[in-house]
């Protein structure tokens, strides 16, 4: 972007960011929105709720100030800070209900990023990002090259060195980073994971961009309703298949293994243990920051399944409106009709005024014709059963039944869901492994649905495994492969 003076006087009057740092009212606006969404990492909250919170805090501030302080009432000021000339909050109701929801905009977002920039860094670290920088530039070099020898010849190359490295090791010479550098690439995750946690606020409006774009596409569209469903279902993945959709589902796949979270979770714990980071007194809400980023990039992912539904209620509307019009002209043709009525003769006309082939209209629709299904032939094979063996059968097995304590597994997941805001099933039955066999599974997988708040992968499969002692005592292990199921902690 040219930063031009046309550019930037633009800016300034329709950015905005910028008319949010011009506001008299900036640090009221953004010391409660930092309050009430970042620090606890709140996507969204309710009108009343917040018009409380910022109740309180104009309470504290005419205190201290003066009683005169902004005199407006907290609920005209969120309607103000959400009205299209200010843009700094995103107001709008939840699907199905009459309750307003406030959200942050990225562009209120970008300034908060933007002003704990300005604070004043104890050191300026520049080796770690020049490794970042080197890290990019190889991984575009590597991902790009399609030459099979030149990465064949990478390949060998990073070998060589990873040996040499533990050759060196096996010798004795252990080296260590030192703690600048240690604190240096603390600094830069810390800013990193702070970003990430802000660009999902970007990520699900530009989705409502692009959403909202197909919608104007649809409500102009002026061709033939086939073209229209042609158009629709090439626009139909346009989300997911646009840079940010790609992006975004990567990161979701990435984060969402288990061996990643977990290796995340002991990375964070050692490094917040370290003395030089303690030392820093880093933000506590660091230890469980992939948490964080799972919970906002689960609410963009329910954010792009309603803007996948809502479309397809938008199409349903645009086509009763066309079935409504069609009704309607059939109408005004009867009302034509009826009002010619007097103006015509008693008998019937000297000519055919038109010729109809038949009273109705007998459609024959291709799909509706069935295909040809050969009739199978049935056979009964009836093998009587030998006398000597009548009475061997064993009539207690019919009255042996398995019970599945469904109190204990809810307890289970009540238990996990304490610790983390969410768990896999598959992680759960890791640390619960199965007694009773497939029943319990089965019952898992009821109570995933009946009594908790639970998630499907269905891009990724999880695989479990539980032992069964047969009649002669031995042990047979049996396996499961089924799509990942995610108990989420609720609301």
């Amino acid at each position: 972007m040219k930063l031009d003076f046309t550019t930037l006087n633009s800016m300034r009057q329709h950015n905005a960011a910028w008319r949010l740092l011009c506001s008299d009212h900036a640090p009221l606006i953004l010391s409660f929105l930092h309050q009430t969404f970042i620090r606890p990492n709140v996507r969204s909250l309710e009108a009343e709720s917040m018009a409380e919170a910022l109740e309180d805090v104009l309470y504290a501030l005419r205190q201290q100030l003066d009683e005169t302080a902004f005199p407006r009432t907290a609920r005209e000021y969120l309607e103000d800070w959400a009205s299209p000339d200010k843009g700094w909050l995103r107001k709008f109701y939840q699907h199905g209900t009459d309750n307003a929801v406030f959200d942050m905009t990225p562009a209120t977002e970008k300034v908060l990023s933007w002003l704990e920039q300005l604070a004043e860094r104890s050191f300026v670290g520049t080796e770690s990002r020049l490794r970042t920088l080197f890290d990019l530039l190889r991984q575009m070099n590597e991902g790009s090259q399609s030459d099979p020898d030149q990465r064949l010849a990478d390949l060998r190359r990073r070998r060589d060195e990873i040996d040499a490295e533990i050759a060196r090791i096996q010798s004795g010479d252990l080296s260590l980073m030192d703690d600048t550098g240690i604190k240096e690439r603390f600094s830069q995750f810390t800013r990193m994971a702070r970003d990430l946690l802000a660009d999902f606020r970007e990520v699900e409006y530009n989705f409502r961009r692009l959403d909202r774009a197909v919608r104007e596409r649809v409500a102009l569209w002026d061709g033939t309703k086939g073209a229209l469903l042609d158009e629709i279902l090439a626009q139909h993945d346009l989300i997911n298949e646009s840079d940010q959709g790609r992006s975004f589902q990567a990161f979701w796949n990435f984060l969402m293994s288990n061996r990643r979270q977990e290796e995340l979770s002991q990375h964070l714990e050692r490094i917040l243990s370290l003395p030089v980071i303690a030392n820093l007194h880093p933000d506590p809400r660091l230890r469980r920051i992939h948490y964080d980023w799972l919970e906002a990039g689960e609410h963009t992912q329910r954010t792009v399944a309603q803007l996948s539904h809502r479309l397809r209620q938008f199409l349903d509307d645009q086509s009763r409106q066309e079935s409504r019009r069609i009704t309607e002209i059939l109408c005004n043709i009867e009302a034509h009709a009826l009002a010619m009525r007097p103006y015509l003769s008693d008998g019937p006309p000297d000519e055919a005024l038109i010729g109809l082939d038949a009273m109705s209209a007998s459609p024959d629709l291709l799909m509706e014709r069935p295909l040809y299904t050969p009739p199978l032939p049935t056979i009964l094979t009836i093998d009587p059963l030998p006398d000597d063996e009548t009475d061997d059968a064993d009539p207690t097995a019919l009255y042996e039944q398995v019970m599945v304590d469904r109190t204990r597994l809810a307890e289970n997941i009540q238990q996990a869901l304490a610790e983390a805001p969410q768990v896999s099933l598959a992680a759960l039955l890791r640390r619960y492994p199965l007694e009773q066999g497939l029943s319990e599974l089965v019952a898992y997988l009821q109570l995933s649905s009946e009594r908790f708040a639970s998630l499907i992968d269905e891009k990724t499969n999880d695989h479990v495994s539980w032992d069964i002692m047969t009649a002669d005592g031995s042990i047979i292990t049996r396996d499961a492969t089924l799509q990942r199921v995610i108990f989420v902690r609720s609301a």
